[in-house]
């Protein structure tokens, strides 16, 4: 829909007006008096940032000749990709040390330099003032589609968990609305002239499989960006402070890998650097799997996260180098809308997945482990005589030092359940990056340093 709007109304002015709302937004969050209005601000402000990426992918493709267009999206790629990783430890501080509002207050400069900057310094490409000029029929079937559609979703994944998914009558009813709304858009997006969505450019195997690839990198980004900072703050008793600078060793890592991979992209073919990152994605997830337990250090942690995000510093450029390959530049709004819209929706669902596998698989080996910790099993009575004994020891009774033991191995029953299906969900993921890893070999060649090139070979 970004790509659309950018076309009615020019994308320099589109891109403004968008700045301008989040900026106004977020001020009106800070100073929101009570949660309902913040919910209100935050809607808003959600719905004028989510066409700035791509907006700002799209100047950035048109602005650059193909052979420096790799390096300019590495640098686009460190505010898109290490934003999500450094902004739980920079809200935990900020939220810790002064005020939840000081996290709308700070970027209120930012966007405001950019505001000015984007003023002086983007213009329209020839092409696209010259379809403005011809005018732009309004879609308004598409739109409330779209709108519906992707609203319920969203609902839908945010409170899916919480309210029993499809035993709830309201998330079933979300599902249904978003089903026959997204459906129902792509057949009426498929057969009109100038849609909001251009759906037709999915007919290239090459822009469904890099859109597909970007889904499932915010579906692993977001993921795993929730679920080491969970595991150690419900299981290990970190802050949200402590648990957050956990991230930022993985986003050096982020910082210093784009720029190399944005100047690998000009020298090696996208779709090998693609298969690498997958690959080290896969097996940073494994690894994660198989060494992540409650005795586990902070440095250690951090070395889990580093594992983790290695492979996403190879994806993120070469991905949307693919994506643009074949594209004619016309379909360039269109393209990097899309992309930058499977890379958001991939996040929400990733995270919504995620927390479903983490309580689901909790309960199943919870029921596996109280099987074996039954008054009839040796080691559980072992464990409840020393515990018992040693709790009796401290002034209780004979009863309550029995009782009390008896909630501990309870406790510590849940708490390995809990880390079974956190090693349980990384293994999960790095299956569904092995499957993306073979996939990244049926990408179309392109020519290295030519943008959106497709190699004679």
């Amino acid at each position: 829909m970004s790509g659309w709007l950018a076309e009615l109304i020019g994308r320099k002015r589109y891109f403004m007006l968008s700045l301008f709302v989040f900026t106004l937004s977020s001020l009106l969050c800070g100073l929101a008096p009570s949660l309902p209005v913040l919910l209100l601000f935050r809607g808003v402000q959600g719905l004028a940032g989510d066409g700035l990426q791509p907006m700002a992918q799209a100047i950035l493709n048109d602005a650059f000749p193909p052979e420096k267009r790799a390096i300019a999206f590495a640098l686009y790629g460190i505010s898109a990709v290490l934003a999500p990783t450094v902004g739980p430890m920079l809200g935990g501080w900020i939220t810790d040390s002064y005020s939840w509002r000081w996290i709308f207050f700070i970027t209120l400069p930012v966007v405001s330099l950019a505001l000015y900057l984007t003023y002086r310094l983007v213009e329209d490409p020839p092409f696209l003032k010259q379809l403005k000029s011809g005018g732009i029929r309004v879609d308004y079937m598409g739109i409330s589609m779209l709108a519906l559609g992707v609203g319920s979703l969203q609902v839908l994944l945010d409170k899916g968990q919480e309210d029993d998914w499809l035993g709830s009558q309201f998330i079933t009813t979300l599902a249904i609305i978003a089903a026959v709304c997204l459906t129902t858009l792509v057949i009426w997006e498929w057969f009109r002239k100038d849609p909001i969505i251009d759906v037709r450019m999915f007919k290239s195997f090459n822009f469904a499989a890099a859109n597909l690839m970007m889904f499932m990198m915010g579906f692993m980004l977001f993921s795993t960006l929730v679920l080491l900072p969970e595991f150690l703050q419900s299981l290990m008793g970190y802050n949200a402070g402590l648990a957050g600078l956990v991230l930022s060793g993985g986003g050096v890592v982020l910082l210093v890998m784009m720029p190399i991979t944005g100047q690998l992209t000009s020298k090696i073919q996208a779709r090998h650097l693609i298969a690498a990152g997958w690959l080290c994605l896969a097996i940073g997830l494994f690894y994660s799997a198989h060494q992540l337990d409650l005795f586990i250090s902070f440095r250690f942690a951090m070395w889990l996260r580093i594992t983790q995000v290695i492979g996403i510093g190879f994806l993120f450029v070469p991905i949307t180098a693919a994506g643009y390959i074949g594209v004619p530049p016309e379909k360039g709004n269109s393209a990097s809308g899309m992309i930058n819209f499977m890379r958001n929706i991939g996040g929400s669902i990733g995270t919504s997945v995620v927390t479903t596998l983490i309580v689901r698989r909790s309960q199943y080996h919870q029921q596996i482990l109280v099987g074996h910790v039954t008054p009839g099993t040796p080691a559980f009575r072992s464990a409840l005589r020393i515990l018992s004994s040693g709790i009796a020891h401290s002034g209780l009774g004979a009863t309550d030092a029995r009782n009390q033991a008896i909630a501990r191995l309870y406790k510590l029953v849940n708490q390995q359940a809990h880390v079974l299906s956190y090693m349980d969900t990384f293994w999960i993921l790095g299956a569904l990056c092995s499957l993306m890893f073979v996939l990244a070999f049926f990408l179309k060649k392109n020519d290295p340093g030519a943008g959106g090139a497709v190699a004679s070979g």
